[in-house]
């Protein structure tokens, strides 16, 4: 009876410890998912904001080129608008230098 009550015992610490493995196994595989769920995460946040960083750039890159195409026709409207005769145009020259240079 003795035998038997030893084995029990012994069954008993054996289980606990496989049981005591079993847990620490799990807690490690649960460490390392977590950390790769990090690190999977950061990676992720990290390729969103260089993609964020080049549609904006290409954006900015856009906008200039549409503005300067905006301004060229601008110009190009008021070119053609305003035709000056070239007399008038440099008495327009003087007057800006006398202006400038406050001549009489």
């Amino acid at each position: 009876m003795r035998d038997v009550i030893q084995k029990i015992i012994a069954t008993e610490s054996d289980a606990k410890t496989v049981i005591d493995k079993a847990k620490a196994e799990a807690d490690r595989i649960l460490s390392d998912a977590q950390k790769k769920g990090h690190e999977m995460m950061e990676s992720a946040r990290q390729h969103a904001l260089i993609e964020a960083e080049k549609i904006v750039e290409t954006a900015v890159a856009e906008a200039e080129q549409e503005k300067q195409y905006r301004l060229s026709l601008a110009v190009a409207a008021i070119e053609n608008q305003i035709k000056l005769e070239p007399e008038f145009k440099q008495k327009a020259v003087e007057w800006v230098i006398r202006c400038v240079c406050m001549l009489p």
